[in-house]
């Protein structure tokens, strides 16, 4: 009975042999039938604890094969304290102790997740397709076991030039431009891996430009901005051709 998926359907067996009998014990089940369900569990956290501090137990959780869900804010940066550069910081980007731009690639966390092979693994953005983030948290929820969930989360720290207030726009333009992509990797699946986004069809020089953290670099260190930049451009059609690749394997 301690195992999620057993507990639900066993739940159900039971309540209904309680609804045949008259005793005590059996409408005492009843009325506590919201006890046999199947119950859901999620843990929500930013990209600074589950790429960082906080990895060792979010790969534990993960690699436990428990049925629990769980959902990354990546804002790609640590907000809550500061604005300082984290795993999850991308090349180029400026932040409080990268103030010359990063020149490390960011942590590749849903790599690790798939490798295990039987932890769901999507990454969403709920501005440029909101069907496919809803579909990746069903898919998460209905899973028998450990699913991990990374949201694209702009955040005040980016110093977006139209405003925070444009977050879903921006979300949009990160797919189409090529810097961040959309897919889910199921085991339950006929075909496991899929992937979500379509080829970048916008600038992703253009993208970064429109944000703080990249072109106050520009200004301040122009030659090793664009040195960064190509290596994170780079590094974005790498990721891209890697994953059409990976959804070639899975037809």
């Amino acid at each position: 009975m301690n195992d999620g998926k057993l507990s639900g359907e066993a739940g159900k067996a039971l309540l209904e042999a309680a609804k045949k009998c008259d005793s005590g014990a059996a409408r005492e089940i009843v009325a506590s039938a919201d006890m046999l369900e199947k119950k859901s569990v999620w843990i929500f956290g930013g990209d600074g604890w589950a790429y960082d501090i906080g990895f060792g137990g979010l790969d534990h959780a993960i690699a436990s094969g428990e049925d629990i869900n769980i959902f990354v804010f990546d804002t790609e940066v640590y907000s809550n304290t500061g604005g300082q550069a984290s795993k999850a910081t991308p090349t180029g980007s400026v932040a409080q102790f990268a103030a010359a731009g990063k020149n490390t690639k960011k942590k590749d966390l849903a790599q690790i997740a798939m490798s295990y092979g039987y932890v769901y693994t999507a990454q969403v953005a709920l501005g440029a397709d909101y069907a496919q983030t809803v579909k990746a948290i069903a898919e998460a929820e209905a899973y028998h076991g450990p699913s991990l969930i990374i949201g694209y989360a702009p955040c005040i720290n980016h110093g977006i030039k139209k405003g925070l207030a444009t977050a879903m726009e921006e979300t949009k333009l990160a797919v189409q431009s090529g810097y961040w992509f959309n897919f889910r990797f199921n085991p339950d699946a006929e075909q496991p891996f899929k992937l979500d986004s379509k080829e970048p069809t916008l600038s992703y020089r253009d993208f970064i430009m429109t944000e703080t953290r990249y072109n106050s670099l520009v200004r301040a260190f122009p030659e090793r901005a664009e040195e960064l930049f190509a290596a994170a451009e780079k590094q974005a059609k790498e990721k891209y051709r890697k994953l059409t690749n990976m959804s070639k394997l899975y037809e």
